[in-house]
């Protein structure tokens, strides 16, 4: 039960389904949003809605582009064809069609399985798959809650197929949706063309005759091919006289000539209209009977679109997805009130998170402080976001909030005094009280403002208190602000009430907006008093009359609750400096323990080596003597064989002073490693980046490579922020991270990861000296071309005379170019005649994403001879 019926608005809910309506795509979702957002009390049906945001919050994250987003209320019209020859007009098919997309489009990805990615679990193949078994087995969508909503909704590829076989792209019947339509249109258009001859042969005569000017071309009055004349000259024509303009300058004859074949097209155009009705009352008829179903799937539809808007509504104020505990619970963790929230942030202010939890026992928060303190925004907090959350939307609180379920929401905030109900604010307020007693219990949430107000203070205390004990006693839960403080000793002597406080500074006289659980606050009314500029001696007199130990009593709870705030703060620094030290002490003992793998790695490898030298060593020597004895004592034999003998051995030396530079660099390592145990913490972070040090120089050393020693020589010539390139090539790059082996360069607009080995420093680019930025993917030839193509450009385009393909063909590129040289508005010139280039064209720039708008030019300088186009 929600008490009273204008609690949404006293909570500022009423504000949230504004702002939530005005981010839906269409009417489907403001209307589900009327009917289908309300305060549920079943867990189950709570957390279903609450995963169905989060599911689509990802799936708008991971597969929102693949799927059709077109959201079109054709209910009204799929009502008015229940009766027998009644048929959807073309936009009404071409919308309905769009919204089966969509709804198709949606079914396919909400059902899709998550096992197996290319597996299509829509609602009629599960059917089909299962229709002889007796229980189907359960589906593992990769959406689960998604899935569930979208597991009944009927899909209709027959009734898609079917429209686009009568509808063309556009959403007009094709010519080819019947026989008898190709025929009716090829006639029409056969005699227009004819027309269309006779008046230009007309038009030239009158031309030559000086009877028109020379831009005249005939123009469509009322579905007739016409003439534009002087009313001076309009005898010089025979015709018939359908129009004059505005300013009776100009009359419009239609040639005898013509009348004939006018009249035949109208007839034309009249059995066209009879052949498309019956084209549409055929394809409607078709519909008829699925309309219900297809109702549903608009039902479907609309509520995807709720859930897209819920999703960009938790994206601005920040809201998160809640586990809900199936218990009645205050647990709020940095909540925030969306619409103050969004106030501050219009005036560059910044809100204050409040954390409201109650700890296991306690059921009844008593919030007391300063006036404008914060009180009531912090019961409003909970008010809204508790409803909120009982609506199954995301709230804008802390993901680590565990808040609970109720059965019941009551408030009892403001002035609801009445004139007609003969009710005064008190009396309001106690007709709350007496329905909050009645009525709740202990699953219902009470928040009420200024408990026990608008009377006699000690009377309306003692009732408050008496009232409170009720509360208790029915096991409620509540958030209630006060000022009384008897009620804060009451609530210190009662184990199922906790006192908390909004803070306030003191020193500076300001309200804090935070709220702290656990101790009473002070109403600082003496101190807000002085600072409005109440008189001393009025003051004083005011001291006197409550008495001084009253008034300290106040002061030594704002003490309390400041030693309270520097303790806490105190107590936070320190426990993040400890985390901070326990994880730096971590991070050297994981450093030491790798540097002594990597130190018994390296010996292996030493001694391996060494016995690798030893053996070949001894195999030279062998082979020495062996080759002295073969050469017989030859002389030059014999110095050859010595000199290779002589460079061998000092190889071998080199790899001796090899072998004790690592012995060295080992027992220096060691005694820093004694140093830091007996206890020098000053080198702590020293000693950890010199063994780092000493490490990657002992794994050079002990691979023995002259590649790697001249890698590593490389290695520290290069840093981030180097420029370099690859060696072979001229493009000129810049290190942005660095590893042992690699690094990530950025080449122009691209990131590329190279071996170390395959780069080398160069000095920087050369910047250019325009001040024009030009983007480093377009060379400048490129540039050049678009510059030279830029200037040459005409914003006009004439297709008068051309056939239907060339026409489009020319705008088509006309209106690409135009859009690349970053016009602003063009003029296509396709004249009047027959009206069929001007549809062409405007149903083409329809489809066009850049275009803004395209309309007639001005009477003046062709009318509907010519079409402006503007880009966005």
């Amino acid at each position: 039960m929600i008490y009273p019926e204008n609690f949404e608005r006293k909570i500022g809910f009423t504000e949230i389904r504004t702002l939530l309506k005005g981010r839906c795509l269409s009417s489907l979702g403001i209307e589900w949003i009327d009917q289908h957002l309300h305060f549920m009390t079943r867990v189950e049906d709570v957390r279903q809605a609450l995963s169905e945001a989060r599911e689509f919050k990802l799936f708008m994250e991971e597969s929102e582009d693949e799927v059709e987003s077109e959201f079109f209320d054709v209910r009204e019209a799929l009502l008015r064809i229940r009766p027998e020859r009644t048929f959807l007009e073309e936009l009404d098919l071409f919308n309905l069609k769009r919204s089966i997309v969509s709804v198709n489009s949606y079914v396919k990805a909400f059902t899709k399985s998550s096992d197996d990615d290319d597996f299509e679990t829509t609602p009629s193949a599960v059917a089909e798959d299962n229709a002889d078994d007796a229980v189907a087995p359960p589906v593992n969508y990769h959406y689960p809650a998604l899935g569930k909503m979208a597991a009944e909704v009927s899909v209709f590829p027959q009734i898609i197929k079917r429209i686009d076989e009568v509808l063309n792209r556009y959403g007009k019947v094709k010519d080819t949706a019947s026989p008898e339509l190709l025929s009716i249109r090829h006639q029409i258009e056969v005699t227009t063309r004819s027309i269309s001859h006779s008046l230009r042969t007309i038009v030239a005569e009158a031309q030559t005759s000086g009877y028109i000017d020379r831009d005249v071309s005939p123009t469509l009055r009322d579905g007739r091919l016409v003439i534009p004349v002087a009313p001076a000259l309009k005898r010089k024509i025979k015709g018939i006289v359908h129009d004059e303009s505005a300013t009776g300058k100009t009359v419009f004859i239609e040639p005898s000539e013509v009348v004939d074949a006018n009249n035949k097209i109208r007839s034309l155009k009249a059995s066209e209209r009879r052949e498309v009705i019956r084209i549409l009352q055929e394809l409607t008829a078709e519909i008829r009977p699925h309309v219900p179903a297809l109702l549903e799937s608009l039902t479907f539809l609309s509520h995807v679109d709720y859930l897209r808007a819920l999703s960009v509504f938790s994206d601005v104020f920040q809201c998160t997805v809640l586990e809900v505990k199936d218990e009645p619970r205050i647990g709020w963790v940095e909540a925030r009130h969306p619409l103050l929230q969004q106030s501050l942030q219009k005036h560059g202010g910044k809100i204050v998170p409040l954390t409201v939890s109650l700890r296991q026992g306690q059921r009844i928060l008593l919030i007391s402080g300063p006036n404008a303190g914060g009180k009531s925004v912090c019961l409003k907090t909970v008010g809204l976001l508790q409803y909120m959350l009982q609506c199954g939307m995301p709230v804008s609180a802390d993901e680590s909030s565990v808040p609970g379920i109720f059965n019941d929401i009551m408030i009892d905030i403001g002035d609801e005094q009445s004139i007609e109900n003969d009710l005064s604010t008190y009396s309001s307020h106690l007709q709350n009280m007496r329905e909050m007693m009645a009525k709740a219990d202990s699953r219902s949430l009470l928040l009420i403002d200024e408990f026990g107000g608008g009377t006699e203070p000690q009377i309306g205390g003692a009732l408050a208190q008496a009232i409170l004990k009720r509360f208790v006693e029915n096991f409620n839960y509540g958030i209630i602000t006060t000022h009384y403080q008897n009620l804060k000793l009451y609530a210190d002597q009662t184990r199922a009430i906790v006192n908390g406080a909004m803070l306030y500074d003191s020193a500076k006289m300001t309200p804090l907006f935070m709220l702290q659980i656990g101790n009473p606050g002070s109403s600082f009314a003496i101190e807000i008093a002085r600072k409005m500029g109440i008189p001393k001696d009025v003051i004083n007199y005011a001291i006197e009359l409550v008495g001084k130990d009253f008034v300290m009593s106040d002061r030594y709870v704002q003490d309390i609750v400041r030693d309270k705030m520097y303790w806490e703060t105190k107590r936070r620094n320190v426990g993040m400096r400890e985390q901070q030290l326990e994880d730096a002490i971590a991070k050297y003992e994981r450093e030491m323990t790798n540097f002594q793998q990597e130190r018994r790695l390296i010996l292996s490898q030493a001694k391996a080596e060494a016995k690798e030298i030893i053996e070949g060593s001894n195999a030279k020597v062998e082979n020495t003597i062996r080759a002295i004895k073969e050469a017989q004592a030859e002389k030059e034999k014999t110095k050859q064989v010595r000199a290779e003998l002589n460079t061998f051995k000092q190889e071998l030396e080199d790899a001796t002073d090899e072998d004790d530079r690592i012995a060295r660099k080992i027992a220096k390592i060691q005694r820093r490693q004694q140093r830091k145990a007996e206890g020098k913490p000053g080198l702590r972070q020293k000693n950890a980046a010199e063994q780092a040090n000493a490490a990657a120089k002992l794994r050079s050393i002990g691979t023995g490579g002259q590649e790697e020693a001249s890698s590593t020589a490389q290695q520290q010539k290069l840093a981030v922020g180097s420029y370099v390139r690859m060696k072979g090539q001229n493009t000129v790059g810049r290190i942005e991270s660095m590893t042992n082996h690699t690094a990530k360069v950025l080449f122009g607009m691209m990131y590329s990861q190279v071996a170390l080995k395959r780069l080398e420093p160069c000095a920087p680019p050369q910047k250019e000296s325009t001040t024009t930025k030009v983007a480093t993917f377009l060379s400048k030839e490129t540039r050049d071309a678009m510059h030279e193509k830029k200037l040459h450009f005409h914003p006009e385009i004439d297709i008068r005379g051309m056939r239907v393909d060339e026409a489009l063909t020319a705008v088509s590129y006309f209106i690409d170019d135009s859009i690349q040289l970053e016009q602003s508005r063009v003029r296509i010139l396709h004249g009047t005649g027959t009206g069929a280039l001007r549809e062409l064209v405007r149903n083409y720039l329809h489809t066009v994403v850049g275009v803004r708008s395209y309309h007639d030019e001005h009477v003046q300088f062709g009318g509907a001879g010519i079409t402006v186009v503007e880009f966005t």
